[in-house]
């Protein structure tokens, strides 16, 4: 099974008036992410709206999804009840 994880790279603000979000990044954080395509880099990232802002003001966070395989032969499945009554 596959899913993704977020790797949090960042914080911005929402630049007022405008549908622009400013953020700020470490560059030894982001370069973690960076990879090549057709002789080219790149780095991949998403900003999304918090719920509510940091005590900073922060209203964005910035992060890269990753693709993991998760093993499904070690995850323990979950125990169905049985539905019959139980005679005495």
């Amino acid at each position: 099974m596959k899913s993704h994880k977020k790797n949090y790279i960042g914080k911005g603000t929402q630049v007022e008036n405008l549908d622009i979000v400013k953020i700020t990044l470490k560059v030894e954080e982001i370069l973690k992410y960076k990879y090549e395509f057709e002789g080219n880099g790149y780095i991949t990232l998403e900003v999304a709206r918090m719920q509510q802002p940091d005590k900073l003001g922060r209203s964005h966070t910035a992060y890269v999804s990753m693709r993991e395989e998760a093993d499904i032969a070690n995850e323990e499945k979950p125990k169905r009840k049985s539905s019959k009554k139980k005679l005495k």
